[in-house]
């Protein structure tokens, strides 16, 4: 009878080895030398990855705050929220103690599956980005240019986005009252063209130089469509989203997760 049970102990414990190594296997091991950029997918250009770290690091070396970007071409079976948290706490992004880490997430889309993409914050950030405004990052900043399949664009907007609320350069409620108005920018572009095309009808077209009787002139009109289209050069409602620099990521700190943050798919 006892060695019955020490044989199914030993059997237990394998078992409990075994499922262990295979989840450890599920996630990619800590970059050495260490890195915050790691696209595992190969979908960005290396002057692309360049650019990212150089900014990351160097917000790190002034701030302490920590976001990684990691880019996976599987999930293994996981919920990208699910994954995303497990290798947030396995890296230990951000500092012990403070637990001022970020995680971004990507699953690039492809001919087989959709794309997919989560933020993680640390328990040290979840007062300065909370969950919903996680939501909001990936839906106006990262999708729709991930639909374009230009990733870097999409990671180099949300980090702009991501260090400026860190820093708390503007509170939570200024962004989301920033991407509400740009939300409805087009909406509010067409009716402003449609009231203007209405007007020139009406005039029956006999000023060549203005649009309608009033006077606006064609420079004006097309400034109004331009400033629907927006654009980005590094910044977000000009707020700077910091630069190159800084002498390198010296590695990860430790930080928890407490399992929040905010997922998309496209």
């Amino acid at each position: 009878m006892r060695k019955r049970k020490e044989f199914k102990t030993g059997i237990l414990f394998l078992f409990t080895l075994l499922t262990i190594s295979a989840s450890a296997q599920d996630f990619p091991e800590k970059p050495v030398p260490p890195r915050l950029v790691n696209d595992f997918a190969g979908i960005l250009k290396p002057q692309e990855i360049n650019a990212l770290e150089n900014k990351l690091a160097a917000f790190s070396d002034s701030t302490t705050t920590q976001i990684a970007i990691v880019i996976v071409d599987d999930l293994n079976g996981y919920d990208v929220a699910d994954y995303a948290q497990r290798l947030a706490e396995k890296w230990g992004i951000g500092q012990k103690g403070l637990n001022n880490g970020m995680l971004i997430l990507v699953k690039p889309k492809t001919e087989l599956s959709g794309g997919q993409v989560d933020i993680e914050q640390g328990y040290g950030l979840e007062g300065a980005i909370p969950d919903i405004l996680c939501g909001r990052i990936i839906d106006n900043e990262m999708i729709p240019s991930f639909r374009k399949d230009q990733y870097y664009e999409g990671l180099d907007k949300a980090t702009d986005v991501l260090m400026a609320l860190a820093r708390g350069e503007f509170p939570a409620d200024k962004y989301n009252k920033k991407s509400n108005l740009t939300s409805l920018a087009p909406f509010v572009i067409f009716i402003i063209i449609l009231i203007i095309v209405i007007s020139m009808r009406s005039g029956g077209g006999k000023n060549q130089k203005h649009i309608s009787d009033k006077g606006l002139p064609l420079w004006l009109l097309m400034s109004m469509m331009n400033s629907g289209r927006g654009s980005h050069s590094g910044s977000w409602g000009g707020f700077s989203g910091g630069g190159g620099g800084g002498g390198g990521f010296g590695g990860f700190g430790g930080g928890s997760f407490g399992g929040g943050g905010a997922s998309g798919s496209w």
